[in-house]
């Protein structure tokens, strides 16, 4: 799976809309049998187009918390330690990383003290500075719209073509622009599995 073709953008869709659609349903909207449509889904979550099927939660349905958009802005060096800390957070709802290395996010923090929660929740040594706003509300409704996916090269992160080549390495399957790509990814893979040996 190179390329993705309208059948899988419309079969994305459905699930968009409704993740727990029976694969019947979603079989008779894009004329194809139920088994079909299991093996594209299941294509899609091995590309990495379907990373998990997930549930969303009015929160404002539930006792508790204080609903918080906070921007933080952390030094370049440290954004991925800043990042993993806050995609381990429990609160954290949706967190964004802007080009200038600010990470913006959503939280429902389950304390009224959000300075607290954020020196306990952060390394916060990284941290350059945060603005934190109260939110009286908030939406999230993910579409496909008419946007193409393309699928990235593992080694170089350029769009995979119909050109690119595909790899399991260790039961995961990888996907290159070219073969040279291929032939570094898997050199430097050795290398780090040799190293850890």
């Amino acid at each position: 799976m190179e390329q993705l073709d309208e059948t899988d953008m419309e079969v994305l869709r459905l699930l968009v809309a409704d993740a727990r659609r029976p694969y019947s349903e979603i079989a008779a909207a894009v004329s194809l049998s139920p088994p079909a449509v299991s093996n594209r889904i299941d294509r899609l979550r091995e590309a990495g187009v379907i990373r998990r099927f997930t549930l969303d939660v009015d929160r404002s349905q539930l006792r508790g918390g204080v609903p918080v958009l906070i921007t933080v802005d952390v030094a370049p060096e440290a954004l991925e330690d800043v990042r993993k800390a806050l995609r381990d957070a429990g609160p954290v709802e949706h967190l964004f990383v802007t080009a200038d290395s600010r990470l913006v996010f959503h939280a429902t923090v389950p304390t009224e003290d959000v300075r607290e929660w954020l020196l306990a929740t952060l390394p916060i040594e990284d941290v350059r500075g945060y603005d934190v706003s109260l939110l009286d509300d908030a939406e999230f409704s993910p579409e496909i719209g008419e946007t193409e996916f393309a699928l990235s090269c593992a080694e170089c992160g350029n769009t995979v073509t119909s050109e690119g080549t595909a790899a399991r390495i260790d039961g995961t399957r990888y996907r290159f622009c070219c073969p040279s790509c291929e032939t570094r990814f898997e050199d430097r893979y050795a290398d780090h599995a040799e190293a850890a040996d």
